[in-house]
């Protein structure tokens, strides 16, 4: 069994996010998404994406029990500070506000996208063998 590029892996993360916000009907006139739970399951998948491209440059599963955010954020801080401001913004954005809230807004799930984009981007300039974004 082939084993998968995380970074590429991430993206597909991403890509299937984004197929399924469409289903969340948007209304121009309030600039908002009509269907929470589909802002909350975009949101869920946006944050396991960039879980991944985590896992693949910080060194931070390697104990007892599940990583937490703040394994994560310290791992982080140690390797690239861009990294980890990308990771506080992201966490809140799409962890919190898009995957508990379900927050509707348009602009808060278009940051959304653009926090996880900028993690993973930042995670393939970190991630040895993958040519940079």
């Amino acid at each position: 069994m082939e084993k998968k590029d995380p970074i590429e892996e991430a993206r597909r993360y991403v890509a299937n996010a984004k197929e399924i916000i469409k289903n969340a009907n948007y209304d121009p006139e309030t600039k908002s998404y009509e269907d929470r739970k589909y802002i909350k399951t975009a949101g869920d998948i946006l944050w396991k994406g960039c879980l991944i491209a985590l896992d693949a440059v910080l060194p931070i599963r390697n104990g007892k029990g599940r990583p937490s955010i703040e394994k994560y954020k310290a791992a982080a801080g140690k390797r690239d500070r861009k990294l980890l401001q990308f990771i506080n913004i992201g966490y809140d954005t799409m962890h919190l506000v898009m995957g508990y809230d379900g927050n509707r807004n348009k602009n808060v799930c278009d940051t959304g996208f653009e926090n996880a984009n900028a993690i993973i981007d930042r995670c393939a300039t970190l991630y040895p063998g993958t040519p940079c974004a």
